[in-house]
This record gives C-alpha cells, sequence and structure tokens, in this order.
C-alpha cells in the first residue's frame, strides 16, 4: 500500500505468479493430496480478488477446521450455544494472521457451499476483534460470481442489519464455554485487503524466504 501525493490510498497487487512458481517449490506435501493451505496461491489478483478455502458451511454449528499437519479437514468441536455461523467460512491459502493461523474469511452466502470448497471472493471489510486478548480479525467477502452481490464492494453497501448479524455471532458463540471475545469494530475494503497483503507476507517470510 502506497500513498500518492494527491493523499489517496493505492494498494499494491502482490505477484501472484511468483508465487505459484513458489509453491511447488515450496509444498511440503509428500503425497498426491493438495495441502489447501500450502499448495494453493491466495487467489488470482489479490487482494482485491482472493480465494476462500471454506471450513465451516453457513449454518453449521459443527467447528470444522484445517489440520495443518495432514492438510485435510477435522472436525475441532461443535459449538456450545444454539447459534449457527452466518456465511461460509473459512481462510485465504498462503496467508498468515497475527494469531499465527491463515487469515480468517467469512463470505456471505444465499445457499450453503461444503468444507473444502474453493470461492473466489471480493473483500468487502474487516471485523476487527481480539480473542482473550489476541488480534482475531475477520474479513468479509463476497462470491465474485453470485449475482446477488454484484454491487458489493464495501462494508458501505452491505446492509447494517448483516454487519450486525455477523458481529453478534462473534461477540456471543463462546459465551457458554466461558470465553470472552472483545469486537473492536468493522473497518472498510482498504482495510481489509491491507490485512491480506500483510498476510501474505507473514507467510512469505516465514515458509518462503530464502536464506543465505
Amino acid at each position: 500500500m502506497v500513498q500518492s501525493s494527491n493523499g489517496s490510498i493505492a494498494i499494491t497487487p502482490h505477484r501472484t505468479p511468483l508465487l505459484l512458481s513458489k509453491c511447488r517449490k515450496h509444498s511440503t506435501s509428500t503425497s498426491s493430496v493438495i495441502h489447501l493451505w500450502r499448495d494453493l496461491p491466495p487467489g488470482r489478483h489479490p487482494p482485491e480478488e482472493v480465494t476462500a478455502v471454506i471450513e465451516i458451511p453457513f449454518g453449521s454449528r459443527n467447528k470444522y477446521e484445517l489440520d495443518k499437519e495432514t492438510g485435510l479437514m477435522k472436525l475441532d468441536r461443535v459449538l456450545y450455544s444454539s447459534m449457527h455461523y452466518p456465511g461460509d467460512y473459512g481462510f485465504i491459502p498462503r496467508t498468515l494472521a497475527e494469531d499465527g493461523d491463515p487469515c480468517d474469511v467469512v463470505v456471505l452466502v444465499n445457499e450453503q457451499t461444503f468444507s473444502g470448497c474453493l470461492i473466489d471472493v471480493r473483500p468487502l471489510g474487516v471485523l476487527r476483534m481480539l480473542d482473550r486478548g489476541e488480534p482475531d480479525d475477520k474479513i468479509l467477502a463476497v462470491p465474485l460470481h453470485d449475482p446477488y452481490h454484484q454491487e458489493w464492494f464495501d462494508i458501505a453497501d452491505t446492509p447494517q442489519h448483516v454487519l450486525k448479524e455477523v458481529e453478534h455471532f462473534f461477540q456471543r458463540y463462546k459465551d457458554l464455554e466461558g470465553k470472552r471475545v472483545q469486537i473492536v469494530g468493522w473497518e472498510k475494503s482498504v482495510a481489509a485487503m491491507q490485512a491480506i497483503i500483510d498476510g501474505i507476507r507473514r507467510y512469505d517470510e516465514a515458509y518462503l524466504a530464502v536464506g543465505p
């Protein structure tokens, strides 16, 4: 991200072709099974368009997550409350968030997909959160190829009730586990794209950096 002389902000996209060339070279897979976090690029045109790997389908109470060792989906736990995920929930490949996990993404859909589904998405904004004092941000996105969301490019285009539903879920879904989540607030698409850029950079530095 750079700031021009007139004060506007421009985002410098990540060079996906270079990342694609590194995918094969730095893959840790030892079999023909594709590791959905390590072996896929973050998208065709990050940060404006990225790939979401779905772990938890919309409407589910089962918290599926990627097993980092095997690259397979596993059931981590079932939510203690009767709440269910307000959208398809997953991560962006080859990103690393501040909590040491891939960057989280919530994809607004009208029909659920399935665990392991890949969706080309457009980021709308980011919900800043703290989970036990640690950053746990959630990027909000919509499918690129869903006509229902063709005019949604930012949280400003998103109905306020939708934002409230997403915020309420993440604020309360751990209550019965005795865990509290602090909501910091929503930020716009430019912040979401910067979070994606930062996540790609962290991953590259952690796993793809070539030392002397």
